[in-house]
């Protein structure tokens, strides 16, 4: 484990009481942090060059990942924490915010019930593109969203033929599609959210796919937090003890392989409070290559 500069000195006797100026050391300590962790982002931006959002939903979106038949496929499992999240009672408000959402809608398709606006973001123009390529319903999506939306509808009760209902009221409600970049202390422009803050944010996949390393990925949760009003929650999804991934054919991408007691230890360094962590263990008909993940979690919190 790391040392801080302080327990660095406590290591030689006598030499602590004179260095322990910790203005000083906190100083050097972030400036050297603040370094490798722009080397660092700046490397993992270089390796989304060439993130192809079709081959991407295709490695994850399609059976057996999203088999709407099989009670232990993954997307399925997501579909059902996000539903009993936000069916829950205590996830509301005015603005739902969607951090690095990828080329993906499911992530809001229950939110759009609960919540009158709601935003998309994500760091790739190609992603964004993807998002209002839908949103314009003039047959640019890579993939069929109806088969998701038929199966949210199902968990909220309704026939499967209320899908296009659905899609009606995400088109209602998403209200644009903005950049985001969770390394800045404010990932998006000042003038893409109210002074308050957003009620919610659901976050998948982003956060450990985005990050060189563990800080980074802790320091993400934090800056992330800044746009969510106190008491508001966070919905967050990502992948344990992944690697790598593939975000197109021959585009490996690193990835920080993050654990439930990682997981667990960062949200509350960051003022979270966790209310649940549910876990999904990966089939091993499902391990396709596209990543070497073992599971997947599942966390709300809420913030202080």
């Amino acid at each position: 484990m790391r040392k801080t500069l302080p327990e660095v000195y406590k290591a030689f006797d006598g030499v602590s009481v004179h260095l322990k100026a910790e203005p000083l050391n906190t100083s050097v300590s972030a400036r050297m942090e603040e370094k490798g962790t722009e080397k660092g982002v700046a490397a993992m931006s270089a390796c989304y060059q060439g993130f192809d959002p079709a081959a991407y939903l295709q490695y994850n979106y399609t059976p057996p990942r999203a088999d709407f038949e099989r009670k232990d496929s993954i997307v399925p499992w997501k579909l059902a924490c996000l539903h009993r999240a936000f069916t829950e009672g205590d996830v509301n408000g005015e603005l739902l915010v969607d951090i690095g959402s990828g080329p993906t809608l499911y992530q809001v398709m229950s939110g759009c019930e609960v919540f009158n606006k709601v935003l998309l973001t994500d760091f790739l123009e190609v992603n964004r593109q993807e998002l209002r390529g839908w949103l314009r319903d003039e047959g640019g999506s890579s993939l069929d969203w109806t088969p998701f939306l038929q199966h949210v509808c199902k968990l909220e009760g309704r026939g499967a033929s209320a899908w296009t209902e659905k899609a009606a009221k995400l088109r209602q409600v998403i209200t644009d599609v903005v950049p985001v970049d969770v390394h800045r202390p404010q990932p998006l422009a000042l003038d893409d959210l109210p002074s308050a803050g957003a009620d919610c944010l659901v976050s998948c996949f982003c956060l450990e796919s985005a990050s060189p390393d563990l800080a980074a990925f802790n320091r993400a949760l934090g800056h992330i937090g800044s746009l969510l009003r106190p008491g508001g929650h966070l919905l967050l999804i990502g992948t344990l003890g992944m690697n790598y991934y593939f975000g197109g054919p021959g585009v490996k991408i690193p990835a920080v392989p993050v654990n439930e007691a990682q997981v667990c230890a960062g949200l509350k360094e960051n003022g979270y409070t966790l209310i649940r962590l549910e876990v999904y263990t990966t089939p091993q008909d499902m391990k396709l290559g596209s990543d070497d993940g073992s599971g997947v979690f599942f966390a709300k919190a809420r913030k202080e």
